[in-house]
């Protein structure tokens, strides 16, 4: 399948389509000017991208659908040609919670559906409204996930025609199973965002997934915010690795366009996150050039197996998806 700027769409199970490049939109609150998300969606679109990457627990889903809106009314994009994946939150599994918390995300974005609404971890943390519940000494609140019951009330909620696609994040294999072999299933995961580039290629995950129909999503597609709350530094960065650099020459593109274009040659989508507008733009110029085979066997090889989000503060909770193999 030919895959190019203006054409970049993806086949899901379901009948919709995916763009194989998104924007992710994730942002420290704490250390991001309001209205950059707002300015950073606009580039994206104006650049090409169709894809956006959001979560209600980012707290800027009012800024991407200012963003969207303003470039619908200027006449740049239809609504229909914009692509956006919401996601609901872990304190949120609870089947009566969902539609309400898609409800919130909706009115965020002054939208009637989402493209695309994911469970965002399998592990379940205490209901309610805050957002990393902890008990007075610090310890996580954990709640029991029925992934099942959650599930059908996504279903109810694609039914009520709140959402197109439904898919997860963060599951391994057991856990997709898990939906998959569910008695009275009515719609399949179309996708499963998981953290994916040339030093996690997650070569199991991605053969299983495909064998059900399942995209992938890859965030961190470029390795990932060197933040040691929440990274293991251990791995060293993606983006100054030789062999991507060598290629560099060859093809003039930076180690960052060969590790997205190595992705998406292999199917995966990737969800590049940037507020920088040139990085914005240098993420998306992944179209006019591919990689030989040799090449993608080359960087396959570069597969470290560490993840750099690897979670671990929630490592004990029984729904912890990495302690499996794949």
């Amino acid at each position: 399948m030919k895959l190019s700027s203006t054409n970049h769409r993806i086949p899901l199970s379901d009948g919709n389509s995916i763009p194989i490049i998104g924007l992710g939109t994730y942002s420290d609150p704490k250390s991001t000017v309001k209205g950059a998300c707002t300015a950073s969606v606009k580039t994206a679109i104006d650049v090409g991208y169709r894809h956006i990457d959001g979560a209600y627990i980012y707290g800027n889903e009012h800024e991407v659908g200012e963003a969207i809106r303003e470039k619908i009314v200027e006449g740049k994009v239809r609504r229909e040609d914009i692509f956006y994946c919401g996601k609901l939150w872990a304190t949120k599994l609870e089947p009566e919670m969902v539609r309400p918390t898609l409800e919130k995300t909706l009115q965020l974005l002054q939208f009637d559906y989402v493209d695309l609404y994911i469970i965002e971890m399998p592990m379940a943390l205490k209901p309610g409204d805050e957002t990393y519940p902890r008990d007075e000494n610090g310890k996580w609140l954990y709640h029991k996930s029925n992934l099942r019951a959650t599930w059908e009330a996504l279903e109810a909620c694609k039914d009520a025609g709140l959402v197109k696609s439904l898919g997860v994040s963060n599951f391994n294999r057991r856990q997709l199973e898990l939906i998959l072999n569910k008695p009275g299933l009515k719609y399949k995961p179309v996708s499963n965002q998981v953290e994916c580039h040339p030093y996690f290629t997650q070569p199991k995950l991605l053969k299983f997934c495909q064998q059900h129909d399942i995209v992938i999503v890859a965030y961190s597609p470029l390795g990932t915010a060197r933040n040691p709350s929440w990274v293991n530094l251990s791995s060293p960065p993606l983006l100054k690795d030789e062999y991507l650099n060598s290629l560099r020459k060859k093809y003039n593109k930076t180690a960052a366009q060969i590790a997205l274009r190595f992705n998406i040659q292999r199917g995966v989508t990737v969800i590049p996150k940037s507020f920088n507008p040139e990085r914005i733009k240098e993420n998306f110029q992944i179209f006019d050039f591919s990689l030989t085979e040799e090449e993608m066997k080359n960087i396959e090889g570069l597969n470290r197996n560490v993840r750099f989000v690897d979670m671990l503060m929630w490592s004990d909770h029984p729904e912890y998806p990495f302690h499996d193999e794949y």
